[in-house]
């Protein structure tokens, strides 16, 4: 019997623009505790990374107080639950590949350093949260990527291959991960990373989902 596909994703800033949702969480809490707010393009490059390393970034120079530290982590959170889908919008071509995908048999599940209970709420409400057999974030096991395990484990969940198995992300990061758990790794262009495309190893690297099929046909 020939092996089923798997493709995990990351999810923001790879199958999600989320970061005008997140910057409006941060805003919110800068503006509650009295300090500058910032544009979208001065930390959209670590939208991806949680709450904590977003917010510590703001800090990093201004706000010496643990305890102030984590209000204003608990309001970004808090905040950004009751308006996760407020700007947020698949990225160009998701739905159409996802559909695609669903048809063609392919297994799917997302990895995500965002709390699970917050990337199944966000998938639900744009409706994307059907086309994935298993949805896993930052604390849904014990450990998080890069840490292989989060990836293989979720492969095991839902019945895949991890020698019939690729990543798709936009970060370094993710690279890292699909690296740790010797899968090739697709990367999405002007993500939410720090980092030039040339400074994360990837094996094909796409602009966004249009036309992606042709190259996962590859992998079938």
């Amino acid at each position: 019997m020939t092996r089923k596909l798997t493709i995990l994703f990351d999810l923001d800033g790879t199958l999600v623009d989320t970061a005008p949702d997140l910057m409006g969480a941060h805003n919110h809490v800068m503006k509650k505790f009295g300090y500058p707010q910032k544009s979208l393009e001065d930390i959209k490059h670590i939208a991806g990374r949680g709450a904590w390393i977003m917010m510590q970034r703001t800090f990093r120079d201004e706000i010496k107080d643990e305890k102030l530290k984590k209000e204003m982590v608990k309001e970004f959170i808090s905040f950004y639950a009751k308006n996760i889908d407020k700007g947020s919008k698949p990225i160009k071509g998701a739905v159409e590949f996802l559909k695609w995908a669903q048809s063609n048999k392919i297994l799917m599940g997302v990895c995500t350093n965002k709390q699970e209970k917050l990337a199944i709420d966000l998938l639900k409400k744009i409706n994307l949260a059907q086309y994935f057999e298993y949805i896993a974030g930052c604390d849904t096991f014990d450990f998080n990527k890069p840490d292989p395990r989060h990836l293989t484990n979720v492969v095991e969940i839902i019945g895949g291959d991890i020698n019939k198995c690729i990543m798709v992300g936009d970060s370094e990061v993710d690279s890292q991960s699909a690296q740790n758990a010797k899968i090739p790794f697709i990367l999405v262009e002007e993500g939410y990373t720090e980092k030039n495309t040339n400074q994360i190893p990837h094996k094909t690297l796409i602009k966004n989902f249009l036309n992606f099929e042709n190259i996962v046909k590859d992998y079938l």
